[in-house]
């Protein structure tokens, strides 16, 4: 059963980027998505999959084939720019900084997986606040869900795909579990659903 779908939040919302995780399943969910966004979407994406150790930028650049927005791996104190997809490399956590940098960080595994779900999101609960969209995809690991109940505590919007839609359902259940998702939808309801979102004139500045 579907939890809350597609509500209105408060009117004076405007957001600041789109935070997206996934693991096992993802990519075909990523690309879905990024595809349906045209190119005047506004808002930065910054999306963490769980890649491989050996990962040399292959998955950055498949999303690159299929997103209508420029899709770089970033490098450390890169600032955020709109119209842009950033993608955790290999083996980094990337954090969102206050001053609307990226950083990229090799502390310790979360949820055995560096880059982690959860220490995007929780960054970027931080550094956002209400002005920032989650959305959890296909997987099959629990990365993600403590996260998401960091963006719903600081107001943010949070997305779970439909779990009966996803390749691997484990990592949006997991999320919906939590009672923190807002919206349960499948990939072609979310990424119609960031477009309506993202009409909102956003803040970031650059």
């Amino acid at each position: 059963m579907r939890q809350k779908e597609a509500q209105q939040p408060a009117c004076h919302v405007s957001y600041e980027a789109v935070v997206m995780g996934g693991s096992a399943g993802g990519f075909k969910a990523y690309a879905a998505i990024l595809s349906a966004l045209p190119t005047d979407f506004e808002l930065p994406v910054l999306v963490v999959q769980h890649l491989h150790p050996g990962d040399d930028g292959s998955f950055a650049r498949h999303l690159a084939r299929v997103a209508l927005h420029p899709v770089i791996e970033p490098c450390d104190k890169e600032r955020i720019e709109r119209r842009q997809v950033y993608v955790a490399p290999a083996n980094y956590h990337m954090l969102v900084e206050r001053n609307g940098t990226i950083a990229l960080s090799l502390e310790g595994k979360v949820n055995w997986s560096r880059p982690s779900i959860d220490a995007l999101f929780e960054s970027a609960a931080l550094a956002f606040g209400q002005r920032v969209i989650a959305v959890i995809l296909s997987g099959a690991s629990i990365d993600g869900a403590v996260g998401m109940r960091a963006i719903k505590a600081a107001g943010g919007l949070t997305i779970a795909q439909e779990p009966a839609t996803a390749e691997y359902p484990v990592m949006p259940q997991a999320a919906i579990d939590t009672g923190a998702v807002d919206e349960v939808l499948s990939v072609e309801e979310i990424g119609r659903r960031l477009i309506e979102l993202g009409a909102r004139k956003s803040q970031i500045g650059v």
